[in-house]
């Protein structure tokens, strides 16, 4: 792990799980952290939780629900104003819902959270990144992906909604942005990579309540990694030396991996890349 001091990382989901172990292993090495969380309570915890890893380190959190699109605007706006550079972006806010819901913008909150949550906040900041070359993104994705397929003409699930199918697909969209991205990226000295964590014993999930997550809570206990060996493969994406010239890959354990045949449609990553940026309002 490189030192990071003068280094500034931006983590979403950063209150918990393996967010708030990424912010500490990326405080350990020295970076200033600005961390994103949606609950107040985990937050202050999580501040104490950082402060205690990592004495002296230099953290701001702020609160946004990422599956707003007027929320990740705002967010943007406000990391724009107030964070002079961004060496890493973290996009690794996610979850699972047990039952469709849309948001105010009439998306249906999975695709919402884990999709354009990473997209409209990445596109946004993307200036101040390029700014700060040489400089990092990295998504966490999941292994979840395999056997997904997009559909283009429902990818909000209206004809059909299964909670995994639509977390599988939302981890699809993760590979295939970060494709794309790293494409459009090239020669600006921002890389882009995304990540399998493994399955990991986290809060993930524990929001549905019910059977749903009772099973869920079966399965981490037994099967889980921990939050912090969940983290090690985004830090490693965010620090290592070795990874620096690395953009567009997959990894998991810290190593380039190939994801599924659908994970690697270029013309489906720019058909996603298209109905994103309309959903969002975002020209090219």
């Amino acid at each position: 792990m490189a030192d990071m001091r003068g280094k500034t990382c931006v983590i979403t989901g950063a209150t918990s799980g393996i967010g708030l172990r990424a912010a500490i292993g990326l405080a350990a090495a020295g970076a200033r952290l600005v961390v994103i969380g949606r609950d107040r309570a985990r937050g202050d915890a999580a501040l104490a939780r950082l402060r205690q890893a990592a004495p002296g380190v230099e953290v701001t959190i702020h609160y946004a629900d990422l599956a707003s699109l007027a929320e990740l605007r705002r967010l943007a706006s406000l990391l724009t104003d107030t964070v002079p550079r961004i060496d890493v972006l973290l996009n690794n806010a996610g979850a699972i819902y047990s039952r469709r819901s849309v948001t105010a913008d009439g998306l249906e909150r999975t695709f919402a959270l884990n999709h354009m949550g990473y997209f409209v906040l990445t596109e946004l900041l993307l200036g101040r990144l390029k700014d700060s070359a040489p400089a990092r993104i990295v998504n966490v994705a999941s292994d979840a992906h395999r056997g997904a397929e997009l559909d283009f003409d429902d990818l909000q699930s209206e004809r059909g909604y299964r909670a995994y199918k639509a977390y599988q697909r939302s981890k699809l969209c993760n590979i295939l942005y970060t494709r794309g991205l790293a494409r459009r990226l090239a020669g600006t000295g921002v890389t882009a990579n995304c990540l399998h964590p493994g399955f990991v014993a986290s809060r993930f999930g524990d929001d549905n309540g019910g059977l749903f997550a009772f099973a869920l809570g079966l399965a981490k206990r037994f099967k889980g990694l921990s939050p912090e060996q969940g983290a090690q493969g985004a830090v490693y994406l965010a620090t290592s030396p070795d990874a620096a010239a690395a953009s567009g890959g997959y990894f998991d354990k810290g190593k380039p991996a190939s994801p599924s045949p659908a994970a690697q449609d270029d013309q489906a990553a720019a058909r996603l890349w298209q109905e994103s940026a309309r959903i969002a309002g975002l020209s090219g």
